[in-house]
Parts: C-alpha cells; sequence; structure tokens
C-alpha cells in the first residue's frame, strides 16, 4: 500500500476511544447526503445522519453503525466525536427490529402526543444498526 495515501481517522465517543489508525478512506451519512473522504480533503464540519461507516484499511474493510455526532474534516485526518457508535458485534439484532417496529408504529399512529422527529430519528438508527449486520 502507498503510504502517501493514508491519513489518520479517530472516532471517539463520551465513554471510549471508538477507533484510531491509518485508512485510505472512510464513508459516512450526514445531514448533506453520504460522504466519502480521501486524504486531501478540503477542510470542513460536518452533521452526521445515522448510518454504515465504512473504514478502508489498508488490508480490509470495517463497518459499524454511526448513529450521530459531527466530523471535522481535515487533509491529513479525520476526527468524528460520536455520541453512539456501534461495531456489528455490539449490536443485537432482535432489539434493533423491535425498535424499527416500534418507531414504524409511531411514525404510521400520528398521534397528537407523537413527537415525529424522535420517532423518524429512532427508526433511522434501528435500520443503521440492522444495515451494519446485513
Amino acid at each position: 500500500m502507498d503510504d502517501s495515501k493514508l491519513f489518520e481517522l479517530r472516532i471517539i465517543t463520551p465513554e471510549r476511544v471508538f477507533y484510531e489508525g491509518q485508512v485510505t478512506m472512510v464513508e459516512f451519512n450526514t445531514t448533506e447526503g453520504e460522504m466519502g473522504i480521501y486524504k486531501g480533503h478540503i477542510p470542513t464540519t460536518v452533521i452526521i445522519d445515522p448510518g454504515v461507516l465504512t473504514i478502508t484499511e489498508p488490508e480490509q474493510l470495517k463497518n459499524a453503525a454511526l448513529l450521530s455526532g459531527f466530523a471535522q474534516i481535515l487533509p491529513d485526518e479525520v476526527t468524528i466525536l460520536a455520541e453512539i457508535v456501534e461495531w456489528p458485534s455490539e449490536i443485537d439484532l432482535e432489539r434493533a427490529e423491535d425498535a424499527k417496529e416500534r418507531a414504524e408504529e409511531r411514525i404510521k399512529e400520528h398521534a397528537p402526543e407523537t413527537d415525529m422527529v424522535r420517532a423518524e430519528a429512532a427508526l433511522l438508527r434501528s435500520i443503521a444498526r440492522i444495515s451494519v449486520l446485513k
């Protein structure tokens, strides 16, 4: 692997350093759409939307469910400050599917007391968790 294409990726949560290493690409969802980042990207800060995080290391791909946070992108490093990010081994599929059903039901009912923003966010989080396991 050509080291000149590598950049530093750090993913930090309030509880732990989730990931730290040299990568060739990282992909995730933002409020502006999907984003793929290579070394040399223009500096920017983005807000994360729930989805699958794909980390491309020189020898392998790693996927995780990235559910919320923001990212600082610099030409030689990307730092993601995540509220919630989970490796597939940390996700309970049955629990995620139950959460998806509950969120879909709340959205479908659309009762006056239903907080639609929270219901839609819960749906997106559960879909991200399920997607990373498939």
